[in-house]
């Protein structure tokens, strides 16, 4: 473990795209929105449009659209569609776990965001404790010109009484982490965009999502909750018949998995980071299994779609193509990561085995292998 690099007092904390899921509402009402013109959101504009201010984005939008209404016109239109949302953004993986650890420890938090004041403060109603854990909160309207200048964040700073220096900032977004940077604080980002990390060289840390962040690397108080190598999660639920993937599970890999179609989960998969997880596996005719699984885009191989693909701990005799297949998921191991050669990729599939295979012997995780999901059909 790398010794923290300065002494962080403090914490300021993004709202959109870092503690909250925002990104697919914000695609479903642009989606409304430019049918209304004739047109069709299909997310190029998700880039420029992330981290900005909402007169930028609006602004992004029309250009690129050639929308015949101003960028003002559009964000009236467009606000009470996002307003009537709010109550359905959930808490980004982590999220809660932050807030409520920070909390706990005494650390100074501060909530920084582009949205306006009385947007971040409708958003985080509906999230329980979260307005009374911040000692400032912080919008966009503000402050004279929002990220990717310094100045809201150096505003957070003041209001907290600390020092630039002794700021830890975490980001999702290149305006954040240009913001951080410039006033001088330490930046960690969770990008909120797959396959994106290599731009955000700017920023002290990248990880792949909060259920990653090291809070000791930092000085700050460390999480506790990890388990033999796992970090238990609230149980998550997906099921249906097993299709055929990619076909290097068993001939490539040597590790043959049992493929779900993500047809129908599409807003599940957006909602949970890539990475390793495990849990128990039920097949209505076969009974129930441990199982270590990953989601994501595999990047030794590239997939294009993000993707779910269980290796049930089990050896089984024949293919079970077509049957239906219910997992519970119960807890993180590790992030997605690239690897060198396929040597070791499988080595860290065996690794990934052998802690699940242990966890899930532990009374924490045992005791959902008797969920009635698994045995329902």
């Amino acid at each position: 473990m790398s010794v923290a690099k300065k002494l962080i007092r403090c914490v300021i904390l993004d709202l959109d795209g870092t503690l909250l899921n925002t990104d697919g509402i914000v695609g479903n009402v642009l989606k409304v929105m430019l049918g209304k013109y004739g047109k069709e959101w299909d997310g190029r504009e998700a880039q420029k449009i992330i981290g900005t201010t909402p007169f930028e984005a609006a602004a992004a939008v029309v250009q690129d659209y050639q929308l015949p209404c101003s960028a003002i016109e559009f964000l009236s239109e467009i606000s009470p569609l996002f307003s009537d949302q709010w109550c359905n953004i959930k808490a980004l993986p982590g999220a809660n776990r932050l807030v409520k650890h920070l909390k706990s420890h005494g650390v100074p938090m501060a909530l920084a965001s582009n949205s306006p004041r009385e947007s971040i403060e409708a958003k985080i109603s509906y999230h329980d404790g979260w307005k009374n854990s911040f000692s400032v909160i912080i919008g966009g309207d503000e402050v004279r010109t929002g990220k990717p200048s310094p100045e809201i964040f150096l505003e957070a700073a003041r209001r907290l009484n600390m020092e630039p220096s002794s700021c830890l900032v975490i980001e999702d977004s290149l305006p954040g982490v240009t913001a951080g940077k410039t006033a001088e604080m330490e930046v960690v980002v969770v990008p909120s965009l797959p396959k994106q990390s290599h731009l955000y060289t700017a920023a002290d840390e990248v990880i792949n999502s909060l259920l990653d962040l090291r809070l000791e690397k930092w000085g700050l108080p460390p999480f506790e909750d990890w388990v033999e190598g796992t970090l238990p999660v609230d149980p998550w639920y997906i099921g249906g018949p097993v299709v055929k993937g990619f076909g290097r599970g068993s001939k490539v890999l040597g590790i043959p998995t049992a493929n779900l179609s993500t047809e129908g989960y599409s807003d599940l998969l957006s909602e949970y980071p890539a990475g390793v997880y495990f849990g128990w596996a039920g097949l209505s005719a076969r009974g129930v299994f441990k199982m270590v699984m990953s989601i994501g885009w595999n990047p030794y191989f590239n997939n294009k779609e993000k993707a779910i693909e269980p290796w049930l701990l089990h050896d089984f005799n024949e293919d079970f193509y077509g049957e239906e297949l219910r997992l519970v998921i119960v807890g993180y191991i590790r992030p997605e990561v690239n690897f060198s050669s396929l040597e070791s990729l499988v080595a860290k599939i065996h690794e990934d085995r052998r802690v699940a295979e242990r966890a899930l012997d532990l009374p924490l995780y045992s005791s959902f292998k008797n969920d009635s999901y698994l045995r329902s059909s």
